[in-house]
């Protein structure tokens, strides 16, 4: 009986954990479908050779909404936990910062482009969150996850050579 209870609790106690995950990770309802279409101006950006001692780099990436149709960004999220994104809208409000999944937030958003309207996203990298061993090249990307039927997953490259 006592062997019962035991497992009895473990169970209640992996529901309570599964739901505490998935009320914080709610996936919101998807935009209607867009024939809109997010462009960057540039997709990729060489940082070159940057040093470990110098802390955080960040580069901005244009991006606009070349289609007639406004574009939902549903979710933001990177490659790696050493990086970051945020966005700022065409009105010049600032998104909070995404990044990894499950390195802290939700990938999910709403931010909505209008046709020809440009937004920022700009990626952070630090080059100490790998350690010591975190010297080389890195390789990192900024996802943005839109409802565009035509262009659906825009990706936001940048490469650097870390150093001691």
């Amino acid at each position: 009986m006592k062997k019962f209870n035991v497992f009895a609790l473990v169970g209640v106690a992996l529901l309570l954990l599964g739901y505490g995950f998935v009320s914080n990770n709610t996936v919101p309802a998807s935009a209607e479908a867009s024939t809109g279409v997010l462009a960057a101006a540039a997709a990729f950006y060489d940082f070159g050779t940057i040093t470990m001692k110098d802390g955080n780099v960040s580069h901005e990436y244009t991006v606009t909404n070349t289609g007639s149709e406004s574009v939902t960004i549903e979710k933001v999220y990177t490659s790696c936990m050493c990086t970051t994104a945020q966005i700022t809208g065409a009105d010049g409000e600032k998104s909070r910062a995404f990044s990894m999944p499950g390195h802290g937030g939700s990938p999910y958003t709403s931010t909505t482009v209008a046709p020809g309207e440009t937004i920022t996203v700009e990626a952070v990298y630090d080059p100490n969150a790998h350690g010591p061993s975190g010297v080389g090249l890195a390789d990192r990307l900024v996802y943005l996850e839109t409802n565009s039927s035509v262009e659906p997953k825009v990706e936001l490259r940048f490469k650097a050579m870390v150093t001691n």
